[in-house]
C-alpha cells in the first residue's frame, strides 16, 4: 500500500466502506491493519488510521456474526415450513441433519433415535459420512456422550471425543469413530415432554470449540426434529387407529354378510327338506354354497351321494376309496368330529384341504360329510358346512325310517321266530307267507360278528343284495341274523363274507347251522350258535363263518375257557411238530391231520395230498418221533383235536398256534 495515498484519513475511511462493501475477509482487514502498523511512528495520524482500521474490522465481525444469525434464523424458520408441509418422518430428519452441517460448518452430521425397548440410541440419519458403519452407530444410552445428554438434558460439546475421559466409552464407537477420524463432536438432545427421545450431533475432524450461537442453532434444530418425531409418531398411531377402525368396520361388515349368507344358506337347505329334496340334491346344494366337493358316506365309509361345485377343479373326490391310502386320517378325523361336534381337517393334498363332519342321528352314528376345498375356508363357510350334517343327517334317518317301516314285517317275523316263546307255527307260516318266505322249506340260521362296525349297518346294506336279497336279515343283540332256505345256505355264507371283506375292515366272524326243519327249532339254533360265537373269538377265528358242525366238538371243550388255555392246549399237545414245520418249513401237522381225516390210510392220505405213499410214512415217522407214539385212541384224539382247532383257527396259514 502507497503511504502517500492513504495519509489522508479521508482516503482511507473510504477504502475501509470499499472492503466492508465487497464483504472483503478478516484476512484482508488484518493484512491492512499490519501495513498501517508498520508505517513509521513519525507517520502523521497514524494512531488515528489504526483505531478507525480496527472500528471497520469490529463492524465487519458484526456484520459476519449478524449474517451468521440470518442464515441460522432461515435454517430454523425452513425447518419449521418442512414441519408443516412435510409428513415423511425419513426426509424431515435428513434435511434436519443437513441444515445443521451446513450452518455450523462440520464435516459430519448425523440423528439418533432412543429405542426405549432396548435403551439405546439408533442412528436414523447421517449427512457427510465417509464409511458405512457411521450411519449404522448404535450406542447404549448410559455409554458416550449420550449417557451425559441423557442425565443433564443439556447440549455436551468436546474437542476431542476419543481421548475425554468425562464418559463411559463404548469400544466399537470410539472404534468407528478412529476409522471415520472424527475428532471434536458437539451433541444435543431431542427432547419432548420432559423425556430425551433422540440426539443430534455434529463433528469434525479437527478439534474445534463451537460457540454459543452455534449450539443454539443445534438446539433449536433439534428441538424441530423432536416436534417431527413426535408428529410422526401421533401420525403413526392415528393412522394405525383409522386402519384399525376401518379393519373393524371391514370385519363387522364381512362378518354382517357372512351370518346373512348363512342365514340364506339355512333356509335354503330348510326349504329343501321342507319340498322333500333328495340326497344328491342336498349334495350339490351344499357343494355350492362351500364351493367345493361334498362326498356322503355311510357308517363304514362308503360313497352314498356326493356332489360337487359348478366350475370346481379338484381330484380327491374322485380318487376317494373307503379304505385307501388316507383312510386312517379319514378315520381320526371322523373320530375327532364326533368327539367335539365340529368338523375337522383330515389332511391336504394337492392344493386340497379334505375336512370332515360326524353326522349324528340322536345316539346313532349314521355316516359322515366330506369335503374338499381349495384356499382357506372362512368360519362362515365351516359352520355353513357344519350345519348341513344336521340336515343331512335329517334326510338319512328319514331314509332309515322308509326302510324300517318296509322291512318292519320281515324283522318281527325273524325275531319271533328267534324268540324262546315263539308265537304257533299257523301264525308264524301266515305272517311268512305275507313275507314272500316259506318256513315249511328246510332253513339255516347264520350269526355274524363284526368288529368295530354296527350290525344294524350290515343288515341294512346286505337285504339288498343278491342272494340274501330272498332271506330274513336283521341285527340282534349287536349281532347280524340271517334266516335263509339250507339250499342256498353256502351262497348266502359267501355273500356275507363278500361283503363283510369289502366293508369291514377290522375283521368279522359267524356261525352257519345246520339244516333246521320247521320254525319249532330255530330258537334252540340261535341260542347255541349265540354261544359258539364267544367260542370262535378263543380259538383265535377272524374274517370267516364256519359251519356248525365244524364247531361242535370245540363248544363243549372250550366254551369255558380262554385265548391262554387254548394256546397253552395247542403247545403242549402239538407245539413240537408246529414249531419243526415253521423252522424246516415243512408240512408235518397238515400232513398228519389230512392222514386222521383219512381215517389213518396212508394211501388215501397221499392220493389226497397229491405225494407218494413213501412221502406220507415218511413224515409220519419224522411226526411220531417229535410227539411220541399216538398209537391208543385216546393219544389220536387229543392229537386230531389239536390239529382240528389248529387249522380251524387259521394258524395253518399263519404258520403256527394262534398268539394269545
Amino acid at each position: 500500500m502507497n503511504r502517500d495515498s492513504f495519509i489522508d484519513p479521508a482516503k482511507t475511511a473510504c477504502e475501509l466502506v470499499r472492503l466492508l462493501h465487497q464483504g472483503a475477509g478478516a484476512d484482508e482487514f488484518a493484512r491492512f491493519l499490519a501495513e498501517i502498523e508498520a508505517w513509521p511512528a513519525v507517520t502523521p495520524d497514524k494512531a488515528a488510521l489504526v483505531e478507525t482500521v480496527r472500528m471497520a474490522m469490529a463492524v465487519r465481525n458484526r456484520l459476519d456474526v449478524q449474517q451468521q444469525r440470518e442464515r441460522g434464523l432461515m435454517a430454523v424458520i425452513e425447518s419449521a415450513e418442512d414441519l408443516s408441509s412435510r409428513l415423511e418422518l425419513d426426509g424431515l430428519l435428513a434435511a434436519i441433519v443437513a441444515r445443521a452441517r451446513e450452518l455450523l460448518g462440520s464435516d459430519v452430521g448425523w440423528l439418533s433415535v432412543l429405542d426405549a425397548d432396548r435403551s439405546e440410541f439408533r442412528v436414523v440419519t447421517a449427512d457427510g459420512a465417509l464409511r458405512q458403519a457411521t450411519t449404522k452407530m448404535m450406542v447404549h444410552h448410559d455409554r458416550g456422550v449420550a449417557s451425559v445428554v441423557m442425565s443433564t438434558r443439556l447440549p455436551f460439546t468436546t474437542a476431542d471425543y476419543v481421548q475425554d475421559r468425562r464418559f463411559s466409552h463404548d469400544p466399537v464407537l470410539d472404534e468407528t469413530f478412529r476409522e471415520e477420524g472424527l475428532v471434536a463432536l458437539a451433541g444435543v438432545p431431542l427432547i419432548w415432554d420432559g423425556e430425551v427421545i433422540g440426539l443430534l450431533f455434529v463433528a469434525d475432524r479437527y478439534p474445534r470449540t463451537h460457540s454459543a450461537q452455534s449450539i443454539s442453532i443445534l438446539c433449536t434444530l433439534a428441538t424441530h426434529g423432536a416436534v417431527a418425531i413426535r408428529n410422526a409418531r401421533d401420525f403413526e398411531r392415528a393412522n394405525a387407529a383409522l386402519d384399525k377402525a376401518n379393519r373393524a368396520h371391514a370385519e363387522l361388515e364381512r362378518y354382517a354378510r357372512g351370518i346373512q349368507a348363512a342365514a340364506d344358506a339355512h333356509e335354503r337347505m330348510t326349504s329343501l327338506i321342507a319340498r322333500g329334496a333328495s340326497l344328491s340334491v342336498l349334495c350339490e346344494t351344499v357343494a355350492q354354497l362351500v364351493d367345493g366337493s361334498v362326498l356322503v358316506l355311510d357308517e363304514a365309509a362308503h360313497v352314498i351321494s356326493r356332489g360337487s361345485a359348478q366350475g370346481y377343479e379338484g381330484a380327491q373326490a374322485a380318487r376317494y376309496e373307503p379304505h385307501g391310502e388316507r383312510s386312517a386320517e379319514l378315520a381320526h378325523a371322523f373320530q375327532s368330529s364326533r368327539r367335539l361336534g365340529r368338523s375337522v381337517a383330515a389332511y391336504e393334498a394337492d392344493g386340497e384341504t379334505c375336512r370332515v363332519m360326524a353326522v349324528i342321528g340322536g345316539d346313532d352314528v349314521l355316516g359322515s360329510i366330506v369335503l374338499f376345498h381349495r384356499g382357506e375356508l372362512e368360519e362362515v363357510m365351516v359352520r355353513t358346512f357344519e350345519r348341513s350334517s344336521s340336515v343331512i343327517g335329517i334326510v338319512l334317518l328319514s331314509q332309515e325310517r322308509m326302510e324300517a317301516a318296509r322291512n318292519r314285517g320281515a324283522s318281527t317275523l325273524l325275531r319271533s321266530l328267534i324268540s324262546p316263546r315263539p308265537e304257533e307255527a299257523a301264525v308264524l307260516a301266515n305272517r311268512a307267507e305275507r313275507q314272500g318266505f316259506d318256513l315249511h322249506q328246510p332253513l339255516a340260521l347264520m350269526l355274524v360278528h363284526f368288529e368295530g362296525a354296527s350290525a344294524m349297518y350290515a343288515a341294512r346294506s346286505l337285504r339288498t343284495t343278491d342272494p340274501v336279497a330272498g332271506a330274513l336279515v336283521d341285527d340282534a343283540e349287536s349281532q347280524l341274523v340271517v334266516l335263509c332256505a339250507a339250499t342256498r345256505a353256502q351262497d348266502v355264507r359267501q355273500a356275507v363274507c363278500r361283503w363283510a371283506r369289502q366293508h369291514v375292515a377290522t375283521g368279522y366272524r359267524g356261525v352257519l347251522s345246520r339244516p333246521l326243519h320247521g320254525p319249532a327249532e330255530i330258537p334252540a339254533a340261535y341260542s347255541t350258535l349265540t354261544r359258539a360265537l364267544p367260542v370262535l373269538a378263543r380259538i383265535g377265528v377272524q374274517h370267516d363263518i364256519v359251519s356248525q358242525n365244524e364247531l361242535a366238538l370245540y363248544s363243549t371243550l372250550f366254551e369255558t375257557h380262554d385265548q391262554a388255555s387254548l394256546t397253552s392246549f395247542l403247545d403242549a399237545t402239538i407245539g413240537p411238530l408246529i414249531a419243526h414245520d415253521r423252522k424246516r418249513n415243512s408240512e408235518l401237522a397238515s400232513t398228519l391231520l389230512t392222514y386222521f381225516d383219512c381215517n389213518q390210510n396212508a394211501k388215501t392220505t397221499a392220493d389226497r395230498l397229491g405225494i407218494h405213499v413213501n412221502t406220507v410214512r415218511q413224515r409220519l415217522a419224522t411226526t411220531e418221533e417229535l410227539l411220541g407214539h399216538w398209537g391208543n385212541a385216546t393219544r389220536a384224539l387229543e392229537i386230531h383235536i389239536a390239529l382240528r382247532l389248529w387249522d380251524l383257527s387259521g394258524s395253518r396259514t399263519r404258520g403256527g398256534p394262534p398268539s394269545p
